[in-house]
């Protein structure tokens, strides 16, 4: 049986509607700093070749920061936020981390060895989005970031995903390929699975469940919706008193339990509204013996009745199925 940090893992990486789109591919050398930031839109940067730093702003929840990236490591941003991209170890002077200078060229099969000596950095960069009103709640318990080393021993699997992009992306350096935004995607699940905070995770559902006093927790009210999830019960699962569960929890996943557990019960009632269960049925599979008290928690996660969600999501897939 899988440890219970990726049993939930896996939990919650299985109906994540990830998008990605490329925004440039290339490489840069001299001076220069790029930046995605002012879109208003997650994304990510992959290092092909050569070595850069990573500049990104404070913010609320902590201070600026700088990390090297090096061939094969790469950046997943969830929300658009000041940062930049660069040469130098330096950061820019605040305020002006998403300024844009130099020009990216195409890139070049130059071998890795050869192309940092002549400070060339070769970056794909892109977009990515959540499809759907439940998965937007969802990026709000993730990290704000996920860096994923090529160095991380988790990471084994995904090597083969980023020479798969780095094929991708020499190909033809004036078409990027559609399928580098699609092994994106999987390399983002990956990355996200084997985060483990050691680049600054911020405070978030995921950094709570790899808190091997609160994973156990998470995992039985996944198995166990239905159940009376009080504080007070959630307290005495962890064998901690009231309050000191509540301030540990709240200081590690910027979320108060209740809301975690209406998270909790509203994705796995999303499952069975998709799969074709009554609202009723649903409802009471997740712990709510009234409909109506289900349906203003199910809109206040996802921004829709139960009802359209089940009509939606059953149309959707009937549509791939066509399509297929």
């Amino acid at each position: 049986m899988l440890p219970n940090d990726d049993r939930i893992a896996d939990w919650l990486l299985s109906s994540l509607e990830l998008k990605s789109t490329i925004f440039h591919v290339g490489q840069y050398c001299g001076t220069w700093q790029a930046s995605t930031a002012g879109r208003r839109r997650a994304s990510f940067h992959v290092v092909l070749h050569g070595q850069c730093w990573l500049h990104l702003a404070a913010n609320p929840q902590g201070e600026a920061q700088s990390l090297q990236l090096e061939t094969g490591d790469a950046v997943f941003l969830l929300h658009d936020m000041p940062h930049c991209l660069s040469p130098d170890p330096q950061p820019p002077a605040s305020g002006r981390e998403s300024e844009r200078i130099g020009t990216m060229s195409p890139l070049t099969l130059t071998a890795d060895a050869r192309a940092s000596a002549q400070g060339s950095v070769g970056i794909a960069c892109g977009f990515f989005e959540f499809n759907s009103g439940l998965d937007n709640m969802l990026l709000s318990l993730l990290p704000d970031r996920v860096v994923a080393r090529r160095d991380n021993p988790s990471l084994e699997g995904a090597r083969a995903i980023f020479e798969l992009i780095r094929a991708e992306a020499l190909r033809d350096p004036n078409v990027p390929s559609p399928l580098i935004a699609r092994l994106t995607d999987l390399l983002f699940v990956y990355a996200l699975r084997a985060s483990n905070g050691t680049d600054g995770i911020t405070r978030c559902f995921w950094a709570l469940m790899r808190r091997a006093e609160f994973a156990p927790l998470l995992s039985a009210i996944i198995e166990s919706p239905g159940e009376r999830w009080t504080t007070d019960t959630m307290a005495s699962f962890v064998h901690m008193s009231r309050a000191r569960f509540c301030r540990q929890f709240v200081e590690i996943s910027g979320q108060p339990p209740a809301q975690l557990v209406t998270l909790i019960r509203m994705k796995l009632a999303a499952a069975m509204l998709r799969g074709g269960a009554r609202t009723p049925d649903a409802a009471e599979r997740v712990g709510y013996q009234s409909e109506s008290a289900f349906a203003q928690a199910f809109k206040r996660v996802t921004g829709v009745q139960p009802g359209a969600w089940r009509r939606a999501r059953i149309a959707r897939e009937a549509g791939r199925a066509t399509l297929h």
